[in-house]
C-alpha cells in the first residue's frame, strides 16, 4: 500500500474554472482504496468552511457555510475524506486549520509592518485565528495516531485578537510603527479580492478538542509568546483567518 497513516495537506486547486469541488482529493483517495489499507487519514483542511461568524466563539459542531468557491472546494474534500474513512474503516480526521505563522513565513507580521500594510479601523475589524506552524506540525502528528474517526477538530491556538490588534502587537513586540487603518470601502481600493475574502469573515474558535482529545499542549499558546522576539520558535506571522 502506500501507507497505513497518511496526512494529506495539498490544496485543492485554484484559479478559474476550478469549481465546487476538489479533484485532487478525489484522486488521492481512489488510489487509497486500491492500494490500501489505510488504519489512519488526516485532512488538513480550513476554518474558511464556516463562512463568517459574525465573530462568535463556537466549537467543531458549527455547521460548515463556506461562502467562497475555495472554501466549497474544501468542504468537498472534508466530505470525501469522511467518507472515505466510514467506507474503508479507516480513522479519518479533519483538521480545521486558521492562519499559520512562524519566523521563515512569507506575508508574515513583521512584512506586513515593514512595508506599511493597512488594516481595517476598529469598527470594522474582524476576529482571527492563528496557530504556530511547530504546533501545527505536532497537531498533525498527533492527529494521525490520536484522532477519533471521522472527527473534526480546530488545530487553533487560544488567540483571540482582532486582526488590527493583533498586527499592533506584532508592532510593539518588534518596535515598529503600528498599521495604518483603513475604513472597509477604503480598503476596497487597496487589496485583492482574496485578500478582502479573509477580511470580510470574523471567527472565534474553541480549541478543546485539540487540547483533549490530540492532548497536545500548546507550546506557542498565544501569538504573544509565538512572536516575542527569542521565544523558542517565535517570529514573523502570517495572517490570521
Amino acid at each position: 500500500g502506500l501507507g497505513s497513516h497518511v496526512l494529506h495537506l495539498a490544496p485543492p486547486p485554484s484559479g478559474p474554472g476550478a469549481g465546487l469541488e476538489d479533484p485532487r482529493t478525489a484522486a488521492l483517495l481512489r488510489s487509497l482504496a486500491r492500494r490500501g489499507p489505510v488504519r489512519a487519514l488526516v485532512y488538513g483542511s480550513t476554518t474558511g468552511v464556516y463562512g463568517d461568524a459574525a465573530g462568535a466563539r463556537f466549537d467543531e459542531t458549527r455547521p460548515a457555510a463556506p461562502a467562497n468557491d475555495r472554501a466549497h472546494r474544501r468542504a468537498h474534500a472534508e466530505q470525501l475524506v469522511r467518507a472515505f474513512g466510514r467506507r474503508h474503516g479507516a480513522r479519518a480526521a479533519v483538521l480545521r486549520i486558521p492562519g499559520i505563522y512562524a519566523p521563515d513565513r512569507t506575508g508574515g507580521a513583521r512584512e506586513r509592518l515593514l512595508k506599511g500594510t493597512p488594516v481595517l479601523r476598529a469598527e470594522d475589524d474582524v476576529h482571527t485565528n492563528h496557530i504556530h506552524a511547530d504546533d501545527l506540525a505536532r497537531a498533525c502528528l498527533r492527529a494521525l495516531f490520536l484522532g477519533r474517526p471521522q472527527r473534526v477538530v480546530h488545530a487553533s491556538d487560544d488567540t483571540e485578537l482582532r486582526m488590527g490588534d493583533y498586527l499592533d502587537l506584532a508592532a510593539g513586540l518588534y518596535g515598529l510603527p503600528r498599521p495604518p487603518r483603513v475604513s472597509r470601502q477604503e480598503a476596497a481600493a487597496v487589496f485583492s479580492p482574496l485578500q478582502l475574502s479573509f477580511m470580510s469573515e470574523s471567527r472565534r474558535l474553541d480549541n478543546t478538542r485539540l487540547k483533549r482529545e490530540l492532548r497536545l499542549v500548546l507550546r506557542h499558546p498565544t501569538v504573544a509568546q509565538g512572536l516575542l522576539p527569542g521565544h523558542p520558535g517565535g517570529g514573523a506571522s502570517g495572517a490570521g483567518s
